[in-house]
């Protein structure tokens, strides 16, 4: 771990308070186990973490009071440390920071470390500690809540301090979005001041709005017209009043409640596959698709229904695997399809073919009855030929109509495939570290049926008409669909 700064002192002339409103709220929820505090940019967040923790350190528990804070990165954690620094001295004088331990400490025994994790295992080095108050800033900026719950075991004390407990703040966005709202319920209770207890703690959603910091707004006036400026309505939202609906930096902004139908019976002589990526400490995700002929109205000729999923994960654990063998999942393929259901082909991460002194995992759930072939992972469109992730784009574009379709019982794709990021290194792929394994499936099963968007009016042949070559090439698919029913 590098050495934490030594940040520059910042006198103000009255000590922190918490502001009247969320802010308030969530601080004084002494004894919730596990508090997440978010929304809008500019919400008092960091403030927030900083003060929930320094309020008991008056408390009798004294060196029992024992804190640690964390950010994603090094960076991130020199703004936080630089923060502290203006808040604790004229708080409490007696304080001290350490710059060689990255730790305060109070007179009267009480601590609080500040670190950073950025890698998946940096959680480990605080296996054997103990701490009654463990903060997190900018949760959604990790791309799973893994270090999040592995850390929950370390809230213990040998002594009694009745008020141990988590605190998190973020943003709408970021590669852990999906995994942050569905830890907290925010699709229930989007608002958020609902209690709801899981696994024996209370959790709690607490919402803030950028409208609720009035000291920012007081010195900066023009801070919400800036953000107004910087990017589409909904961004704009999402940054303003922290709407948890609206995902910024999202790869599939396209993607809405036009996409999602109810279950219905699909003709049964419609062209049927499978698509999966694999995964075992790692979900892995199975998709079953319909190909419709145009008989069904709401549907386009050609367009993709996934009409049903098998998505390996915990229960209440998003992006942890159930570790099945490879035997065991292929028989589970198999019992969930019915005796009637013609499945015509089926495509499988290539990667799956691997063999390594052993059967590959598609030679074993080929065995169990779930024949598979590798499918194509082009996943960014170069040198002319469309990648995987343009294809998924395309058909939820379409033409008049969405070309990609889920129905609504398909929950994890709908829950991962909108919170999709933008790799921050390579815009036009997605955040690998996210929750990507039913997008890889989708990827997958959109590259076995590659679609052509129609030529718009004013760039060459009427809407609706096609090049020769793709004419051909519908034609040639058509044929190959009838030669399988």
């Amino acid at each position: 771990m590098q050495p934490s700064p030594s940040p520059s002192r910042s006198e103000t002339p009255y000590p922190w308070r918490a502001q009247t409103g969320p802010q308030l709220t969530a601080i004084q929820r002494h004894l919730i186990d596990e508090l997440f505090y978010g929304g809008a940019v500019g919400g008092g967040k960091s403030d927030y973490l900083l003060g929930d923790y320094a309020q008991d350190v008056p408390s009798p528990w004294g060196a029992h009071w024992r804190g640690i804070l964390f950010r994603k990165t090094y960076a991130e954690l020199e703004d936080l440390i630089s923060r502290s620094q203006q808040i604790y001295p004229p708080w409490f004088p007696g304080c001290r920071w350490s710059v060689q331990d990255s730790m305060w400490s109070w007179p009267n025994g009480a601590t609080l470390k500040m670190r950073y994790l950025e890698s998946a295992t940096d959680w480990m080095r605080y296996w054997g500690h103990a701490y009654t108050w463990i903060g997190w800033d900018e949760l959604p900026n990790w791309p799973d809540m893994d270090a999040y719950i592995k850390m929950k075991a370390r809230l213990r004390s040998a002594h009694e301090v009745p008020n141990k407990r988590i605190r998190a703040t973020g943003n709408p966005g970021g590669p852990g979005h999906g995994h942050v709202k569905a830890y907290f319920r925010i699709d229930q209770h989007p608002l958020g001041g609902e209690i709801f207890e899981q696994g024996g703690m209370k959790r709690l959603f607490v919402r803030s709005r950028l409208a609720d910091n009035r000291i920012l707004l007081r010195h900066d006036p023009k801070y919400a017209q800036r953000l107004a400026g910087l990017g589409s309505p909904d961004l704009v939202r999402a940054w303003l009043e922290g709407d948890w609906n609206v995902i910024a930096g999202a790869f599939f902004p396209e993607f809405g409640d036009r996409h999602i139908v109810d279950p219905i019976e699909l003709p049964s002589h419609w062209t049927r596959f499978r698509a999966m990526d694999w995964g075992s400490a790692k979900p892995f995700s199975v998709g079953w698709y319909a190909v419709s002929d145009g008989e069904l109205p709401q549907f386009s000729r050609g367009a993709l229904i996934k009409y049903r999923e098998w998505y390996g994960m915990i229960e209440g654990q998003p992006n942890t695997g159930l570790k099945m063998t490879a035997t065991e999942v292929g028989r589970g393929i198999i019992s969930r399809e019915a005796k009637s259901e013609v499945i015509s082909y089926s495509v499988l991460d290539p990667s799956a073919f691997a063999e390594d002194g052993g059967p590959s995992i598609a030679e074993m759930l080929s065995k169990a009855g779930a024949v598979f072939r590798a499918a194509d992972n082009k996943r960014v469109t170069q040198r002319g030929a469309m990648g995987g992730w343009d294809q998924v784009r395309g058909r939820l574009k379409g033409d008049a109509k969405p070309m990609l379709y889920f129905f609504s019982t398909c929950t994890h794709t709908i829950r991962t495939l909108p919170a999709l990021q933008h790799d921050v290194t390579k815009p036009e792929d997605v955040d690998t570290d996210a929750e990507d394994h039913a997008g890889d499936e989708t990827r997958y099963a959109c590259m076995s049926r590659p679609w052509t968007q129609s030529t718009p009016p004013d760039s060459g042949p009427p809407r609706g008409a096609r090049t020769i070559e793709e004419m051909v090439r519908r034609h040639e698919a058509r044929q190959e669909d009838y030669r399988r029913i």
